[in-house]
């Protein structure tokens, strides 16, 4: 069965040509698992596909990577799919998440309802089990401990979310030839990865399996592929390798 990851967004929070960062695991050419939901992004995710997403990964909570719930409660609640669509949220997250989108007054004016009754929350720790297969969740540097994470699917690929660099986790999470999605602008502060530290973090035969996403600019990311980087696209499809993730066993 042919895996892919799709990009709906590629630009930082500012970048709002490129779309917020938001990607989609695809199985058999059909959305499996998508990772983040910004305003941009799943305004793409649902021009492409012609649906809102069922499952969902957030990585953390700042508003370029969950701005586009509010949209995703209004159709999940007036749906059939009311309490059905799939959110795997680190434990950690959860009282962050739902201070940010989930903690509003009468989420409907008509009063009746709950953010969280148009979902399936599941919290999650280092692993957590999606469709049958087993994907792995680590802790990355953005802004502050224990509030961002990336996401692996063994074998297949390693998902940075946002961070500054993280040779000791990849060095873990992506040691069996995974694609590596990572945040990489032209230049980097506290929180993001610039491509000075790319460069210097990473070994080369690291960075020759990776793509970068979260730049600022068409601009950014010519010079970055001056350097040398495979940047992605809004809207690119890259083909992964068959995971070699732990496979449920049929009940």
């Amino acid at each position: 069965m042919p895996w892919s990851l799709r990009f709906q967004g590629v630009g930082n929070a500012s970048a709002v040509a490129l779309g917020t960062p938001m990607a989609t695991i695809e199985r058999d050419g059909a959305p499996w698992l998508t990772i983040d939901c910004g305003s941009e992004g799943l305004t793409a995710y649902q021009a492409h596909y012609g649906a809102m997403p069922r499952a969902l990964f957030v990585t953390h909570v700042h508003l370029d990577h969950v701005g586009g719930f509010e949209r995703l409660f209004v159709d999940s609640y007036f749906s059939e799919r009311r309490g059905q669509t799939l959110l795997y949220v680190p434990a950690p997250l959860v009282p962050l998440l739902h201070r940010r989108i989930g903690d509003y007054p009468n989420v409907l004016a008509e009063g009746g309802a709950n953010f969280w009754d148009a979902f399936r929350l599941v919290a999650v720790g280092d692993a957590f089990w999606h469709d049958g297969v087993r994907m792995e969740v680590f802790p990355v540097r953005h802004h502050w401990p224990e509030t961002a994470y990336g996401l692996r699917l063994k074998g297949a690929l390693a998902w940075s979310g946002d961070t500054r660099p993280i040779p000791e986790m990849l060095a873990r999470f992506a040691d069996d030839g995974e694609l590596i999605a990572h945040d990489c602008g032209l230049h980097g502060n506290p929180s993001h990865t610039g491509v000075d530290d790319l460069e210097r973090e990473y070994l080369p035969a690291l960075r020759e399996r990776m793509v970068l996403y979260h730049y600022a600019s068409a601009a950014d990311a010519r010079r970055l592929r001056e350097r040398g980087h495979r940047v992605a696209s809004p809207g690119e499809c890259i083909a992964l390798r068959a995971p070699t993730a732990m496979v449920a066993s049929p009940a």
